[in-house]
């Protein structure tokens, strides 16, 4: 209504000059209005200003907690106590517990005044004094007990400095009495916070080497399973001839007993090669593999497995924790696959895809990268397929994009994504 007091029916209001009342003929109405000046306005102006620069000094106050900017802000986790193991942490956690108990039986977790008088009394402003100390680290605890609760081992810094604001807090809410948390209580339960994230994420660590430890005897025992059976095989087979042989031999057939003995050589050969791969655990097969779906053009694995049928295990890596299976670029066998695995991982270290754990062999390079460092490092490369089918991917891609998937070139067949010739070229090349 600015300055204008005269519009109809409106008065000032005796009580309070900046206010005008509504009189709507008989009585005072409750409707009410504001009188603005221009020094009103300046003042409201200079009340928000003053507003939002107190909401930013505020904001900037405020622990940020969210898990994505700690992750970004913090980077790989650096250990506090690098002990090898997580019952080495577990012991000095309850070490750190015993010395916290002790802290507040002996009164040495919380400061304050000697002296404080309520009513003329010392000795009621004595127990005040006791009693508000036990309320503010009540609260100090929960808070922190609280925090070591949901703790993740990324989130050290921010668990830190809420409990270092929840400590400036009390310290400034009870400064008449000088009631505070002891700079050793606190160090104590900061101790703790750091000690737990180690804790936590040693203990991650262990589970995940464990569950890959679980895989590799699982690989092992799958392995030697096959070996066995092709082993009992080949000798029944042996056994097979040699009684044939004998009857050869009996009747005088030369030429038979020949192509017989020419047989069981081939079979005493082969049963000879697998009794040797079930003797060499370094012996097996690398595998050059991708997922053009799942992971992008630029990510291979490279793998090493002994199993007796290579590809099994390659289909096995493309079941339902991906969208699509694999492709198979390369199949090598090594009497030292072991050697050519950790050359291979060696060579494109700088490219792993987890830096971290290094367990895990996918790598940010395209696969003609793995095929000139074979080359260079195994010298017999005979099969090597440069570019994935992908078959069940790019059908979903014609999909999405309005066609149809036979109109794809290549028709879904055999395992993990390769096509049945190629499994057939791979097969032709293994060795018994």
């Amino acid at each position: 209504m600015g300055d204008d007091v005269s519009a109809a029916g409106w008065y000032s209001d005796p009580r309070d000059a900046g206010l005008l009342r509504y009189w709507d003929g008989s009585a005072w109405s409750e409707r009410t209005a504001r009188l603005t000046t221009s020094l009103e306005e300046d003042d409201l102006g200079a009340r928000v200003r003053a507003l939002h620069a107190e909401y930013e000094q505020l904001r900037t106050q405020v622990v940020q907690t969210a898990d994505v900017m700690i992750l970004q802000e913090v980077g790989i986790y650096q250990y506090s106590h690098p002990l090898d193991d997580a019952p080495a942490f577990k012991v000095l956690l309850e070490r750190i517990e015993e010395e916290l108990r002790t802290s507040v039986k002996s009164g040495a977790a919380v400061t304050s005044t000697k002296k404080w008088i309520i009513n003329g009394s010392e000795k009621e402003g004595a127990k005040m004094v006791a009693d508000f100390s036990k309320l503010i680290l009540r609260a100090y605890n929960n808070e922190a007990d609280n925090v070591v609760r949901t703790l993740r081992p990324y989130g050290v810094d921010a668990a830190i400095a809420r409990l270092d604001k929840l400590r400036a807090s009390i310290a400034k809410l009870g400064a008449s009495m000088k009631l505070a948390v002891t700079d050793e209580y606190h160090a104590l339960r900061v101790s703790e916070i750091r000690l737990t994230a180690d804790y936590l994420h040693k203990l991650a660590e262990q589970k995940e080497h464990e569950r890959e430890e679980r895989v590799r005897l699982r690989e092992e025992a799958l392995a030697r399973r096959e070996y066995e059976a092709e082993q009992a095989r080949l000798e029944k087979e042996q056994q097979h001839y040699l009684n044939a042989l004998a009857k050869l031999a009996e009747k005088g057939d030369v030429a038979a007993v020949a192509e017989t003995q020419a047989r069981l050589n081939q079979v005493q050969e082969a049963l000879d090669g697998v009794i040797a791969r079930a003797a060499n655990i370094r012996a097996g097969y690398v595998y050059v593999i991708s997922n053009v779906g799942a992971f992008g053009p630029r990510v291979v694995k490279i793998g090493l497995t002994r199993r007796l049928q290579p590809l099994e295990r390659v289909h096995e890596l493309g079941g339902a924790s991906v969208p699509f299976r694999f492709d198979l670029h390369a199949l090598i066998f090594s009497d030292d696959a072991v050697s050519l695995e950790t050359a291979l991982h060696r060579e494109f270290a700088a490219h792993r895809v987890n830096l971290i754990n290094v367990r895990r062999e996918f790598f940010y390079i395209e696969p003609g990268e793995v095929k000139a460092a074979l080359i260079r490092l195994n010298g017999d490369l005979l099969t090597f397929f440069d570019v994935p089918h992908a078959i069940e991917w790019r059908q979903s891609e014609s999909l999405r994009r309005g066609g149809s998937p036979r109109s794809e070139p290549h028709d879904a067949g055999g395992a993990c994504g390769v096509e049945v010739d190629r499994l057939d070229e791979l097969d032709d090349d293994r060795e018994p």
